[in-house]
């Protein structure tokens, strides 16, 4: 058989196959739709949230795509599908695609250590808390038993924190340190995360962090790039996520920016925070976005890694981004602050579903489903078993823990029962 012959053979072979798969799932039935449009309905028309976007989409195509309530309690103007939301954490995701795309080159590789490129890093040294006769305590200093290494920063083992996760010694350490103060940029806030102390030996703990940040200072060292400049370059414009950025300058994009509500200190504080820091590009948590943008991204891993043609991860750094590296035999500890929760475990910048969980009944969803959320209450997830994808963009500390779960178990309520749960 000739060459042509056989690829348009294979590609009909590959369509034909592709369609069966779709014609053996089952789409989300109308009145499971329908309760998602009430549930929001009502969450906005009490007052608990200003408004949201929900995109649910199936086979590459949205089969649900809602608006609800304002983008800005101030001005009146309505939520749309360009509005764009600050989407804190699910920048990581992007973040850490960029650094696997040059782990695939061989520019960068899972077991380097930090100091290659942040050298200060060479120096740091892991906290411990000694307690002493009484209530109280001190904190001593000890080598780590291992460098730091690219695939900590990954999978969230490297020792590093937030200044508002760990125990008191750490929340007190990170706020003295006083990380915020000035200007600066990526290389500079690393350089500043090194000269604090690791919460737990590299490689034991999954801690929640600001180990993207420190990925995002490698990046553009490596790449001799600004962060921003390189996932323009490489993921941004083409995936065609042209509303995605860390800093908004025309005005008319300021006016499509979504707000949460005046009585949500820790988001306004959060957006005071960004605005005056204009010149850091946060890896783990700077990225602005729109829900048309991220399901772009989002279908993109759906689809293995590539969209429209172009790849952007080969299959292995794909498989590898998207397995879990911290389950049984890894060494890996979970501690009360487990942000990626019941039943799932963590690739390298995404949560990976694994088993069912210990709840009963388990939480909605598919094994192998992917997923991450924000501290501003965005969330996507990635099904591979329903070819699916779904994201809420909204703005609220507040609510977000108890609107996230109950978004996923009125997206999972669209379809029938032996297919909810895993």
């Amino acid at each position: 058989m000739k060459r042509r012959e056989f690829l348009v053979g294979a590609a009909l072979l590959a369509g034909t196959m592709a369609g069966s798969r779709a014609a053996d799932i089952p789409a989300p039935s109308p009145a499971g739709l329908d309760r998602i449009t009430d549930y929001f309905n009502n969450e906005v028309g009490s007052g608990r949230l200003p408004g949201a976007v929900i995109l649910v989409q199936q086979h590459g195509k949205p089969v649900y795509l809602r608006n609800f309530g304002v983008r800005d309690t101030r001005t009146g103007l309505a939520m749309t599908p360009d509005t764009i939301f600050a989407i804190h954490s699910m920048t990581k995701p992007i973040t850490c695609l960029g650094a696997m795309m040059l782990i695939d080159e061989g520019r960068l590789a899972l077991t380097d250590p930090v100091s290659k490129y942040v050298p200060l890093f060479a120096e740091t040294k892991v906290g411990v808390e000694i307690e002493k006769a009484g209530s109280t305590s001190t904190i001593e200093l000890e080598p780590p038993v291992r460098p730091v290494n690219i695939e900590d920063l990954l999978r969230h083992t490297s020792g590093i924190s937030y200044d508002y996760i760990g125990a008191p010694w750490v929340m007190d350490v990170y706020l003295a340190a006083n990380l915020f103060d000035g200007p600066f940029n990526n290389r500079q806030f690393a350089d500043r995360i090194a000269k604090l102390p690791l919460t737990r030996q590299p490689g034991t703990l999954w801690r929640y962090g600001h180990s993207t940040d420190v990925l995002g200072a490698i990046i553009e060292i490596i790449s001799g790039q600004t962060l921003y400049q390189f996932l323009k370059q490489r993921v941004l414009d083409p995936l065609g996520m042209t509303s995605t950025k860390f800093v908004l300058t025309a005005p008319e994009e300021r006016a499509r920016m979504a707000r949460p509500l005046p009585n949500d200190p820790v988001l306004l504080a959060g957006e005071r925070d960004r605005l005056a820091h204009p010149e850091w590009e946060s890896g783990g948590g700077g990225l602005l976005s729109t829900i048309t943008d991220y399901q772009r991204f989002s279908q993109m891993l759906l689809n293995g890694g590539e969209f429209e043609g172009k790849r952007y991860l080969s299959p292995a750094a794909f498989k590898a981004m998207t397995t879990d590296h911290i389950g049984p035999g890894s060494g890996v500890g979970r501690d009360y602050f487990y942000f990626p929760g019941d039943g799932f475990g963590y690739g390298y910048g995404v949560g990976v579903r694994t088993d069912p969980g210990h709840a009963k009944p388990p939480p909605a969803g598919s094994i192998g489903e992917l997923k991450w959320d924000s501290g501003s209450g965005t969330y996507f997830g990635v099904d591979p078993e329903l070819d699916m994808v779904y994201l809420m963009m909204q703005q609220t500390q507040n609510e977000r823990s108890r609107i996230t779960p109950a978004f996923k178990e009125l997206v999972y309520g669209c379809f029938p029962e032996a297919l909810r749960r895993p």
